[in-house]
């Protein structure tokens, strides 16, 4: 499986998928990518320009120690990692380029995100920064992540990307809140619950509320009527009012299998415009999911190693940073520890999303796969945006042998 010329510079690990694809297989079932629908009959070279056009992200080898004196190869350990940062990737590119987007030639804005998940320290997104911050969720450097710990862990890394403006909601629980979202997205003062104007409106309008916390009990139709809401509702890409918004939704779909009676929901969820995906996989074998057709999804593997790219070298091509032939399996035969993900750069986006899901999985009859709320429960602690003001202590960092971390029984179990 030669993608790029020269065998020397890809290693085929243990973990590998097939050796053979059979493209997409001719159907009239549709192809739905990303948010995107396709016709596999009259589409086909669109579809495989739409695969070609996603980040990319598999083991490498050969790049700086992670921590100073860890390893210089994440082959083994490293493939949620990778996913994560592929759907993190999808993410900001939809943002600063739009999912619209293709890589035909020389793009300084995509060359700007792919370098922010290059191997080294100093990039914002790199295995480095990843397995260093694995740490502070109790994860030692070399040690396999599962879907919900990667999410967290992203979540705490992009607070320092001040160009994309990005923020993630990690819904816990099987529980996504409608008002903790908006109000990580349009307070100002997001880790700061003394001065988050949204916070002391709805405090204001219910008097028994308790201290900081989210109570907004009035309709839509009272909200929009408060100058409150008219300051700060806008559907146009401002991020002085709407700081654009990675959801992540980590989900357990059964115990030990995926159970069939959330299938048509996970569907519909990988179908909606705001989709970047999903990561997940099998035991030992973690997957980004872009996709589905019939009932098989479509999905990037991480599971080849590479050798590692120096991309402030601009002599250096990036085709190994794309996927020219993508992956397919059952749906049934996914591992139930998954997490989905979606981007909403706007309010409208947001609440379009909600709208979707309420339609389509939340009020289904049959064992619903999360909940939607638009408040918090009584019953919950206050929501708390995560705050970056603990510096990590690089120091007490462990490194540990991938060989005694090679197994995937750290798939969590959500809610």
């Amino acid at each position: 499986m030669d993608y790029f010329g020269d065998v020397a510079d890809v290693t085929l690990t243990y973990e590998s998928g097939p050796f053979l694809y059979d493209d997409f297989p001719k159907t009239e079932e549709p192809v739905h990518l990303l948010g995107e629908k396709y016709s596999v009959l009259y589409d086909l070279e669109e579809i495989r320009d739409d695969v070609k056009s996603r980040l990319w992200f598999t083991y490498r080898k050969g790049f700086q120690q992670i921590g100073g004196t860890g390893p210089t190869s994440d082959s083994g350990w490293g493939c949620m990692l990778r996913c994560g940062q592929m759907m993190l990737a999808q993410a900001l590119v939809t943002r600063h380029l739009g999912r619209g987007w293709r890589w035909h030639g020389k793009d300084e804005i995509y060359r700007k995100i792919l370098k922010m998940f290059q191997d080294k320290k100093s990039s914002y997104y790199s295995i480095h920064q990843i397995a260093s911050m694995g740490v502070s969720e109790g994860k030692q450097i070399g040690q396999w992540f599962g879907p919900n710990t990667v999410a967290q862990v992203l979540k705490k890394l992009v607070v320092y990307d001040e160009w994309s403006s990005l923020v993630i909601h990690v819904a816990m629980d099987n529980t996504v809140i409608q008002d903790d979202i908006k109000c990580l997205c349009k307070c100002r003062h997001g880790d700061d619950l003394g001065k988050c104007e949204l916070r002391k409106s709805k405090k204001t309008q219910s008097g028994d509320c308790e201290p900081n916390f989210i109570n907004y009990s009035a309709s839509s139709s009272e909200a929009s009527n408060t100058s409150d809401h008219q300051h700060i509702s806008n559907t146009d890409v401002d991020t002085t009012k709407w700081k654009p918004l990675l959801l992540i939704i980590p989900l357990r779909l059964g115990l030990t299998d995926t159970n069939v009676v959330y299938v048509e929901s996970l569907k519909k969820c990988l179908s909606f415009k705001q989709s970047v995906g999903m990561i997940g996989g099998k035991p030992n074998h973690a997957h980004w999911f872009i996709g589905y057709v019939g009932e098989e999804l479509i999905y990037l593997d991480p599971h080849t190693t590479q050798l590692n790219v120096d991309l402030d070298d601009t002599m250096l091509k990036d085709e190994s940073f794309h996927c020219q032939h993508p992956c397919r399996m059952k749906i049934l035969e996914l591992d139930p520890s998954v997490a989905l993900g979606f981007y909403c750069g706007t309010e409208a986006e947001f609440d379009d999303l909600c709208s979707n899901l309420q339609i389509n999985v939340t009020r289904r009859r049959t064992s619903p796969m999360f909940e939607l709320h638009k408040e918090r429960p009584i019953h919950w602690p206050p929501y708390e945006p995560y705050s970056a003001n603990v510096a990590i202590n690089h120091r007490e960092m462990v490194v540990v042998d991938k060989q005694n971390c090679d197994s995937d029984d750290d798939f969590e179990l959500v809610g």
